[in-house]
């Protein structure tokens, strides 16, 4: 947190013990936690952190959490969300040429998906949450809006079912469009995050490291690597997605179980890559160590 924020937390304890008031309700840990904690909170260097008990629904953190602002291929757990809502994993997508230069000429990360391929809604989700394809993103969705604007639409309508007010999607991906990149809070990505983990097949699907896929006579073969650091230094950290765009830039929504606990935060806005991991590793330690106290 930054610094002139630990200066106003430890201000408000005193407050609070000499004078019995209590401290301000605004968007901080500092009205979350009793006064003495709140000096203890990770340092943020983000737009915007938020971090919740998925079970209860608890606030454990909350930085700037309704700021609207980009929030890049975090974009894509609500495509996940989406897709499973109608298909089966079982089902076939065949890869379109559009599927393939959609993602080469916007610029975005890919699957490296072969027009002609078939792939299970199963394999494609991970070229979606893995490698974070692009490619894999317009395939879901030009199958299953049918076409991507119609996809669009029903993202846009599922974030108003699960009370996301102040998120606007433009596409199922996250890249830049022309006019507006759509966006988000951090409150709304980690409400979205604990509904999207809730489904089986999304929280075994992010919280893989490696997938393989062998040729067939549907496909060729791909092997995909989870973008998500966090799963290979915090051990009981299960997913979710990560993201980046300039106007963004690094997002990480992200979460942790133990003893039956999960914990569900997000960071938008981090100026340094690998920090963003680091802080959410902090912030999941700290939040589990307060719900323990």
């Amino acid at each position: 947190m930054r610094t002139w924020k630990a200066i106003t937390a430890a201000l408000a304890g005193i407050l609070t013990l000499t004078t019995g008031l209590a401290a301000p309700a605004h968007a901080s840990a500092s009205a979350l936690l009793p006064a003495a904690a709140a000096v203890d909170t990770p340092t943020v260097y983000g737009r915007a952190a938020y971090l919740i008990d998925a079970s209860s629904g608890k606030v454990l953190f909350d930085d700037n959490g309704t700021e609207r602002m980009p929030i890049a291929s975090l974009t894509k757990t609500m495509t996940a969300y989406v897709v499973l809502k109608t298909a089966k994993p079982t089902d076939v997508v065949q890869i379109a040429p559009a599927d393939v230069s959609y993602a080469e000429d916007g610029g975005g990360t890919t699957a490296d998906l072969r027009a002609g391929d078939r792939l299970t809604v199963n394999e494609l989700l991970y070229g979606l949450m893995l490698p974070s394809g692009a490619d894999a993103a317009h395939a879901l969705a030009r199958t299953y809006g049918p076409g991507v604007d119609g996809f669009v639409a029903k993202m846009n309508a599922t974030a108003r079912q699960l009370g996301m007010a102040d998120t606007q999607y433009v596409n199922a991906d996250g890249l830049p469009m022309p006019g507006s990149d759509g966006y988000s809070t951090a409150r709304d990505q980690a409400l979205l995050a604990a509904k999207a983990l809730e489904l089986p097949l999304i929280k075994e699907t992010a919280g893989t490291r490696y997938h393989s896929l062998e040729a067939s006579g549907e496909h060729r073969s791909y092997s995909w690597r989870n973008t998500n650091r966090l799963l290979r230094t915090a051990p009981d950290a299960i997913g979710l997605k990560t993201g980046f765009t300039r106007a963004a830039g690094f997002c990480l929504a992200f979460a942790s179980e133990q003893d039956g606990q999960r914990l569900v935060g997000v960071l938008l806005g981090e100026s340094d890559s690998s920090r963003r991991f680091a802080t959410a590793g902090e912030l999941l330690t700290w939040g589990a160590s307060r719900q323990a106290a």
